[in-house]
């Protein structure tokens, strides 16, 4: 790498911040928290899990967009077919950046920081509001593509971690609580926690899909900074998502651990945000809800900014007439109306659709990482992609709204999966899928190169 291509350190913090900023948000405040509590006494089996999904897998579609030098994720796609890299993408960014991540940004920081101070039946017109100058706000920071890393990566997230850090030394420190009681935790509680459990709740985290998404952002800011090299800009994106993701990590076993141990002095929430609020005023108050408020804002904002942004460059590239202004407003309009829906609903709704992707986004992670192995071949791509589908459609059937969930063809689809498909009732039956679709795959092609070399051989004979 020439020395001009080089970042500094302070870039690398600069950009690392912009990463961090981008992926915590709504979920990663809440889901951790939610999973403590369900989890109770066996918050650490399931706390691994957790981190495995929400924490290893992001990273590894960092690497995985770095390692074969991808400029998105429909780049990184690509081998397996036009039609299902462009289809791969307008499916994820729709779920990030409109359907699920982007409202919930809006709504998780309305029921933390702005329901719990008005009446309840200001409910529906404080929601509306607020989220019209919530997604405004979004919009306006997210314009100018060149500001994005100064608005995100040195301000409002150095804000964000400043506040969280501040929340920790309060309960941690100035009120007295043992980290090692934390660890320990109370009798209190058996709770449901299992490593699987924690590993399908980190699907709601979203960030294995954020982290294909969010691979344009910083390649857009890489070259802002002057690195226009593919293997420069490559080697630059996994260092910057090693630090991202490791700092992440360590929040989040605060977060479970916070969750598990509150069971000692409140019940369990119905959500991770009205847990999060009542573990804050049990130590810091409501100095420490008002603070909490913020921070959730901080988080959200910094979240849709990156989301919002990611769809617009990734779509306006693909669909240039359009291009990004436009895109950039539908979306903030979309989630605008879509956030209106309520909390609960959107949650509701999610878990389908994201059972659907996340199986996809994990053969293509995988995919990518093997790299130097199988390079950019479009047969193994396609073998492992083909039957990785049968179970993510299979998931999304199992995953759907109770209303949907009734239907008797539903049902039978359900109970014959449960009966003949390996791991289908515990939500991973896509892991021997995909397996069996990249090992052939690979076998196959390598026996397909050699008989193709022994014709050559032969025939030079």
């Amino acid at each position: 790498m020439d020395n001009s291509e080089k970042l500094s350190n302070k870039q690398y913090i600069i950009l690392a911040s912009l990463l961090f900023g981008m992926f915590f948000g709504a979920g990663n405040l809440i889901f951790p928290i939610h999973l403590g509590q369900m989890s109770g006494q066996n918050w650490e089996p399931a706390a691994i899990g957790f981190l495995l999904s929400a924490i290893c897998l992001p990273l590894l579609s960092i690497l995985a967009i770095s390692m074969t030098e991808s400029n998105s994720m429909y780049d990184l796609a690509l081998p397996a077919g036009k039609k299902f890299s462009l289809a791969f993408l307008i499916l994820t960014h729709a779920s990030l950046g409109l359907l699920i991540a982007t409202p919930r940004t809006a709504t998780v920081t309305f029921s933390i920081g702005v329901q719990p101070f008005i009446p309840k039946a200001w409910t529906h017109i404080g929601l509306l509001i607020f989220s019209f100058l919530f997604f405004g706000t979004v919009c306006i920071l997210s314009f100018n593509e060149g500001k994005i890393t100064r608005n995100v990566g040195k301000i409002l997230n150095p804000l964000f971690v400043l506040l969280l850090a501040i929340l920790f030394f309060i309960a941690f420190f100035l009120k007295g609580t043992d980290l090692r009681s934390v660890a320990l935790l109370p009798a209190t509680g058996k709770g449901t926690g299992s490593f699987i459990n924690g590993f399908l709740q980190g699907y709601n985290t979203m960030d294995a899909l954020a982290g294909l998404g969010f691979g344009v952002t910083i390649v857009a800011a890489l070259k802002l900074f002057g690195q226009h090299k593919e293997k420069a800009r490559s080697r630059s994106v996994a260092k910057i998502g090693i630090l991202t993701m490791g700092f992440e990590a360590l929040i989040y076993i605060f977060l479970i651990a916070l969750g598990a141990s509150s069971l000692a002095y409140t019940k369990m929430s119905a959500d991770g945000g009205s847990a999060f609020t009542t573990i804050m005023e049990h130590y810091t108050g409501l100095a420490g809800a008002a603070i909490l408020a913020a921070l959730t804002l901080l988080a959200c904002l910094t979240t849709a900014i990156g989301l919002i942004t990611s769809l617009s460059e990734d779509w306006g590239h693909r669909f240039p007439k359009i291009g990004y202004h436009r895109f950039l407003l539908m979306s903030t309009l979309v989630s605008f109306c879509i956030a209106n829906f309520g909390l609960e609903q959107i949650i509701l709704y999610s878990s389908p659709i994201l059972s659907f992707l996340y199986p996809l986004a994990i053969a293509l992670i995988i995919l990518g990482i093997l790299k130097p192995f199988i390079g950019r071949n479009s047969f193994i791509y396609r073998s492992t992609i083909i039957l990785t589908m049968i179970p993510a459609i299979l998931d999304l059937i199992h995953n759907l709204p109770p209303i949907f969930a009734k239907l008797s063809f539903i049902a039978n689809i359900n109970s014959w999966a449960t009966a003949n498909i390996p791991l289908y009732s515990i939500g991973l039956d896509f892991l021997p899928f995909m397996l069996v679709g990249l090992l052939s795959g690979w076998g196959i092609s390598l026996f397909g190169e050699k008989s193709f070399k022994k014709n050559v051989k032969d025939n030079n004979h």
